[in-house]
């Protein structure tokens, strides 16, 4: 089936080299503009776009997909199936009705609809997820479903491990989908949630929150966006991987550093800080930060 990609993350990326593997290979990826990046803010280009070039497939990168060049792009290239999957911005009318649009979504629709699904399920401490592929609709991932696969959420798992097994489980949806052309059903009415861009105040690791949450909290925000602790005298300390404790004694919002880990008395237990990453450095063992700090 001669097909057109759009996308942009990390994630995005994974799929369409699954999709070009296949024989549904795009013949077009269109994905956002190149954005400052990093410490330095360098202009840097979209991970999709650095694997469509690597894969020496055409790319596209309008300043909106919704213009009339974009469209007119798009149409060119004459695809069966318009294949979506993490662009990042809002696909609007006339380009919703001008092809056969399908979306790659990581949840378990209508769980999680939204621009942050596969973080915002760790936190809730959701047991399993899982992967959807749906037609694309006007409104926020509200389309009829196509397939779904489901994917269990260990209690080990962070976002980068269980990013990776979706992308794999979006990658073989996204195939099977094309193969099959299965019919597609409304979404149901109950069980919707959103799960909501993430903020600057999701990275907070707050003691008003149980211990168990903040976990999970850290989980779900590496390695890519960073958890971290604010500190009594001033700054920030990233934390990378915690586990629950017994609070033995620490008062809520107390930070013990007399163990042989820092510990953060929490609304109930305490947070142990496994591996943390002071500003300006690399990650580390909370053992090595301690010690530096005893120097």
């Amino acid at each position: 089936m001669r097909t057109v990609y759009l996308g942009t993350s990390e994630f995005a990326a994974a799929v369409l080299r699954r999709l070009a593997e296949s024989a549904h290979r795009p013949t077009l990826v269109v994905t956002r503009p190149d954005a400052p990046r990093g410490r330095g803010r360098r202009l840097a280009p979209p991970p999709a776009a650095s694997a469509a070039r690597e894969l020496g497939i055409e790319l596209y990168q309008p300043p909106s997909v919704n213009d009339q060049a974009a469209r007119a792009r798009i149409s060119a290239a004459a695809p069966q199936a318009v294949c979506v999957c993490a662009f990042g911005a809002l696909i609007r009318e006339p380009l919703l009705s001008e092809h056969r649009m399908l979306n790659v979504h990581p949840s378990l629709l209508p769980r999680w609809r939204g621009a942050a699904p596969i973080e915002r399920a760790i936190i809730a401490g959701d047991e399993q997820t899982g992967v959807s592929f749906m037609v694309v609709a006007a409104g926020l991932d509200s389309g009829p479903v196509c397939l779904q696969a489901s994917e269990p959420i260990g209690a080990e798992d962070d976002f980068g491990a269980l990013s990776a097994r979706l992308q794999r489980l979006g990658g073989e949806l996204l195939l099977r989908t094309l193969d099959e052309q299965p019919e597609c059903l409304p979404q149901a009415e109950a069980g919707v949630t959103y799960a909501d861009k993430l903020t600057a105040e999701d990275r907070l690791l707050d003691p008003a929150a149980p211990a168990a949450e903040l976990e999970r909290r850290v989980r779900a925000l590496t390695p890519h966006i960073g958890a971290y602790l604010a500190l009594p005298g001033g700054g920030r300390l990233g934390v990378r991987r915690a586990a629950v404790v017994d609070a033995g004694g620490l008062e809520q919002g107390e930070l013990s550093l007399d163990g042989p880990r820092p510990r953060l008395g929490c609304a109930r237990g305490a947070l142990e800080l496994l591996v943390v990453q002071p500003e300006g450095r690399r990650p580390m063992a909370a053992e090595d930060f301690l010690r530096g700090l005893r120097a």
